[in-house]
């Protein structure tokens, strides 16, 4: 129960309705009593009305009363039953929706090392399979409790008031069912983790298959797949089928202690009636008290199975809530209007948290305000590191970071990745319009189509887009999957570029298209570039080739610094980086000949 600590601050927030509800419960549940009252008056009259030859009409007229009477305590138990209802459940819908959004911006919150340990289909279990369970603690489980609360303190008592003895002997079963229960919930509780845990592997495997349906068809991996997904399958079955069994065998067995409570109260109830001691409408009463106690000693089970399931659900939700994020900003940052858009590294070296892989070694540039810095360098030289490290997506092992002159660390990050228009490797697209696609970068909920329209001319993306059956209203598939490998790139420029952010970075966003079409959208780009600090990132010396600087990255170290024509006059390892692409390109031109 500690997990579900962690709902105490919403049952406060809610307390007004949680308390209605219990006091809605405990009033369902005096008419309710009161209606067994009732019965026994019925009965005993009808005794006396047998014993003493009472006319038809006064014996009529009599039960008729009662009758109504009973109706009438019914509805009115029954209509304090539905507002208990929509007090309790009701809440429970209120506190799901807080809790769904705390999970979801708490995921906002952490950093990227968070997302590179944990997979896509557990992070969504989590704030849709396991909110749902919890929801059950909070509005089914709270409320069949109260109302069996209730029930048992009024019955309780009621029963103690008319007979103590024989109220003893019918409740004698129930210490039995509070052991089972004691013993059960804690093999339920951990039959029900397996299953959630079992569940996010499910999840996460189908996620994955429909995400990468395009390579799984590639290579003719259906099958493959389909059998993956089957075991899984299977296993979640069998520990489902393992987790109701237990619950099914679970209720039977209370409904049996139940069932005897009504043999004892019939046995040992007629045995008074005999004496005296009581009379036959007690009896009847009695029976109506135990079947009053009948759901709600029964749903006990029910309710613990809730409870377990709810605090497992919570835990694994805690255990993500839990989870700090290890890029701190300091509160109340002061807040620029704009940045200047100088950087500086000094002496950075960089480390992945998760893998523990040195991405960047002891690496220091400057960059003047409006100017460009191009990096090259082979696969895994660190060239995509520096980015998300100017982004804030991580932070520096060592060494120190500087815009403006401060410490990245001192400004806002809201206010400094609004300022940066970042067009990472790995381009991701939603499933949207293209328009809203782009816009995406403004920061606004209604696009600006004069402003959508020039970024998609200055990325080179235009003339495609106008070919479009719905144009920039063209919806585009599950990241961007309807589109060719350029088009995802150029949409993602011109969706960097439309905010006129002060700082651009473009990592590698130019490898799916050609030479010729690369050289168009740099001369478009450069009016985008000017008065702007940008970043050239790729392995392309083409593309970095007119850079105002340029820096040649071996491993996480720079290898050279300087102009292009500096470093081709070096004949260094960026001279061989572009004689190795210019026989790459021959090599391609000779086979378009042939």
């Amino acid at each position: 129960m500690k997990s579900l600590k962690h709902l105490n601050k919403y049952l406060w927030k809610y307390k007004w309705r949680l308390i209605l509800g219990i006091l809605f419960a405990a009033s369902s549940n005096f008419f309710g009593i009161y209606v067994a009252i009732l019965v026994r008056k019925a009965t005993d009259f009808m005794t006396h009305a047998v014993a003493d030859h009472y006319s038809f009409e006064v014996t009529a007229k009599e039960l008729l009363e009662y009758g109504l009477l009973i109706l009438g305590t019914t509805i009115i138990s029954g209509f304090l039953m539905f507002l208990m209802r929509q007090a309790i459940i009701v809440m429970s819908r209120h506190i799901e929706y807080d809790l769904k959004n705390e999970i979801f911006s708490h995921y906002q919150s952490l950093d990227m090392a968070f997302y590179r340990r944990n997979n896509t289909g557990d992070l969504m279990n989590r704030i849709s399979e396991d909110v749902s369970r919890v929801r059950m603690y909070i509005g089914p489980a709270i409320m069949y409790f109260a109302s069996t609360l209730a029930t048992i303190i009024l019955v309780g008592g009621t029963m103690t008031g008319v007979n103590a003895s024989l109220t003893f002997y019918v409740l004698l079963p129930l210490p039995i069912l509070v052991l089972v229960i004691y013993f059960v919930s804690d093999l339920i509780n951990k039959m029900s983790n397996g299953v959630q845990e079992q569940l996010s592997r499910l999840s996460t495997i189908a996620q994955e298959s429909f995400s990468g349906i395009r390579v799984l068809k590639a290579y003719a991996r259906e099958e493959a797949a389909e059998n993956n997904f089957s075991n899984e399958s299977g296993t979640y079955r069998k520990k489902y089928l393992g987790l109701t069994m237990t619950e099914a065998l679970f209720s039977p067995f209370i409904l049996l202690l139940i069932g005897l409570s009504t043999l004892i109260t019939i046995y040992v109830g007629g045995k008074q009636a005999i004496d005296g001691n009581i009379s036959y409408g007690n009896i009847v009463e009695f029976i109506i008290y135990v079947g009053k106690l009948t759901w709600p000693v029964a749903s006990l089970g029910w309710v613990t199975s809730l409870v377990q399931r709810a605090a497992a659900s919570q835990a694994r939700i805690n255990e993500f809530l839990d989870t700090k994020s290890q890029i701190i900003a300091p509160p109340n940052l002061p807040i620029g209007e704009e940045l200047e858009g100088a950087l500086e590294f000094r002496n950075v070296t960089f480390v992945y948290p998760d893998s523990g892989i040195k991405a960047i070694d002891d690496v220091s540039f400057n960059i003047p305000s409006g100017q460009s810095l191009a990096i090259i360098g082979k696969t895994g030289s660190g060239k995509s590191s520096v980015a998300a490290l100017i982004c804030r997506l991580y932070d520096v092992s060592s060494g120190q970071i500087r815009v403006d002159g401060k410490n990245l660390q001192e400004w806002d990050i809201s206010f400094l990745r609004k300022q940066i228009g970042y067009v990472p490797q790995d381009t991701f697209l939603f499933s949207d319009t293209v328009e809203n696609n782009i816009a995406f970068g403004i920061h606004s909920n209604t696009p600006n189509k004069t402003l959508v329209e020039k970024a998609a001319k200055d990325a080179g993306i235009e003339g495609e887009i106008l070919r479009f059956q719905d144009k920039y209203k063209t919806m585009i598939g599950e990241r961007g999957i309807t589109l060719s490998g350029g088009q995802k790139q150029r949409i993602a420029i011109a969706r960097a570029i439309i905010g006129s952010p002060r700082i651009l970075i473009f990592d590698d966003c130019l490898s799916a298209v050609d030479t010729e079409t690369e050289a168009e959208i740099l001369a478009n780009l450069r009016q985008v570039m000017k008065g702007r600090t940008t970043i050239l990132i790729s392995h392309r010396v083409s593309t970095v080739k007119d850079a105002a600087q340029i820096i040649a990255l071996n491993n996480g170290k720079v290898e050279e610094q300087g102009t292009h024509q500096e470093l081709m006059d070096k004949k260094g390892f960026y001279y061989e980086l572009y004689q190795m692409q210019l026989t790459e390109r021959s090599a391609k031109g000779e086979a378009k000949a042939l």
